[in-house]
């Protein structure tokens, strides 16, 4: 299926957040949200993904 991840378009063959953090060999930390709702890290192999949903993936900046 088609989504969106941080404004690019992705093929992906899995079906839930965690396997989409697997994927994309996400290191921590990291959050994510999928159609701007914040998604908990104990939820990521609960939530399933739609096509064309659109997930942003963040991760803290640190600096003064």
């Amino acid at each position: 299926m088609d989504i969106w991840v941080n404004d690019d378009v992705i093929v992906f063959d899995g079906s839930t957040v965690a396997d989409l953090v697997e994927y994309l060999m996400l290191e921590a930390p990291f959050a994510v949200a999928v159609n701007t709702a914040f998604v908990a890290r104990k939820q990521y192999s609960n939530y399933y993904l739609q096509p064309q949903d659109k997930v942003d993936i963040v991760s803290p900046v640190v600096g003064g």
